[in-house]
């Protein structure tokens, strides 16, 4: 919806009078460099168009009444008790927000809020992350105005306050990459990006007759019934194996390639092996990505992404059927350079890097080939990159 249609409806619910607010962060895709950030590695992912958009206006009392666009029920938050809400089916990871801030010292203020959101939810778009981000912002922005506090608010924190919501409040171990791309993105870019350490650089994608386009299993999916802590488990006992050789060792991307493979043999247990070997070779690829884009060769950018999906489908096993066939069909297309999982796997989206003109065929054929298959159709997303969380004034 349109910000004009938005605040109708904000009214509608709310009332007319005030200044209504308004606040934005993006979804994300990952171009390569998947399962490596809880790993302490690289990534490369960019901020796109799609994402969470909060209207807000500030109330007298300590509530915070929210409700979503394409949802029916209005949740009440007291301000005084953000411990209780943890088992919300929505609002939950809004709590978590207001919750981790609080801890970190902001004050949370009574508001009406509205929620829109335009990324598809459990679709490995870092949904979740986006109403973090933009939930932090909203709520970091008030805190600092109410407490005279007149510089910007930090975003990289606000990151890590989403991370946070996640580790204490939702019960997902997770990296840091979903919510450090949705408040860190800039238009045009990608974000180069190295997780234990937080060093970044903005990387410009040069995109001249490629698109980036996403296909969407339609299969739903929560991080935290699947076995994303399972795998995060994995890879650290890949590292207890590995202290052998290396006692400095404290994650899986303190070591290179080669290094790996001279001592893989230690770690015993063959699918914790396998798990290590990917976030090692995942990391190499994402290094060379960098050197590759910059040198203006997306072709072999695009053979790194199809290593990368390979990789997370036979060594990490984290696909599945419906991501296996949007990834088969549509290396089957001419034009299409690259195509791999992207998010989390066990459903979502993946990513594919197709020439202009092969767009249109790109989706009839992956579509018809996959509704075919599966049982129900994919949906395909043409997202400009865009730029991280922010004020719409």
């Amino acid at each position: 919806m349109m910000i004009s249609e938005l605040k109708k409806e904000f009214e509608s619910l709310y009332g007319a009078g005030g200044e209504i607010r308004v606040f934005h962060s993006p979804g994300r895709v990952n171009l390569i460099g998947e399962h490596t950030d809880y790993n302490g590695g690289y990534v490369f992912p960019a901020a796109l168009s799609m994402g969470s958009t909060i209207l807000l206006r500030l109330r007298e009392d300590n509530l915070v009444h929210m409700k979503a666009t394409d949802l029916p029920e209005m949740v009440e938050i007291d301000t005084g008790r953000l411990e209780d809400y943890r088992e919300l089916s929505w609002g939950n990871y809004q709590a978590g927000v207001m919750n981790e801030l609080q801890k970190a010292g902001y004050t949370i203020c009574a508001c009406d809020m509205l929620f829109d959101d335009t990324l598809p939810h459990g679709g490995g778009l870092s949904s979740s992350a986006a109403i973090e981000v933009v939930t932090a912002l909203a709520f970091a922005t008030l805190s600092n105005e109410k407490n005279g506090i007149k510089e910007p608010v930090d975003m990289i924190e606000m990151a890590l306050i989403g991370q946070k919501t996640e580790h204490n409040y939702i019960g997902v171990n997770c990296g840091i990459m979903d919510q450090f791309a949705s408040a860190m993105g800039k238009e045009n870019c990608a974000i180069f990006l190295k997780c234990d350490s937080l060093e970044y650089r903005h990387a410009k994608l040069s995109m001249d007759g490629y698109t980036l386009l996403i296909a969407n299993t339609n299969k739903k999916r929560s991080l935290a019934s699947s076995k994303y802590n399972e795998r995060r488990a994995e890879c650290e006992a890949a590292v207890e194996a590995l202290k052998k050789s290396f006692p400095n060792i404290t994650c899986l991307s303190d070591i290179s390639e080669e290094e790996f493979f001279a001592h893989a043999e230690e770690i015993e247990n063959e699918t914790v092996r396998r798990r290590a070997k990917h976030v090692v070779t995942e990391n190499a690829r994402v290094l060379k990505s960098i050197e590759t884009l910059a040198a203006g060769d997306m072709v072999q950018f695009g053979a790194l992404m199809n290593a990368s999906g390979d990789s997370l489908r036979y060594d990490y096993e984290v696909t599945g059927v419906e991501l296996d066939t949007l990834v088969e069909e549509a290396r089957k297309i001419d034009g299409v350079i690259g195509s791999r999982m992207t998010g989390a796997g066990f459903g979502g989206c993946t990513v594919s890097l197709v020439k202009n003109e092969a767009v249109d065929r790109f989706i009839q054929e992956v579509g018809k080939a996959y509704e075919e298959k599966i049982g129900y159709p994919a949906s395909f997303y043409l997202s400009q990159i865009a730029d991280g969380g922010h004020e719409i004034k």
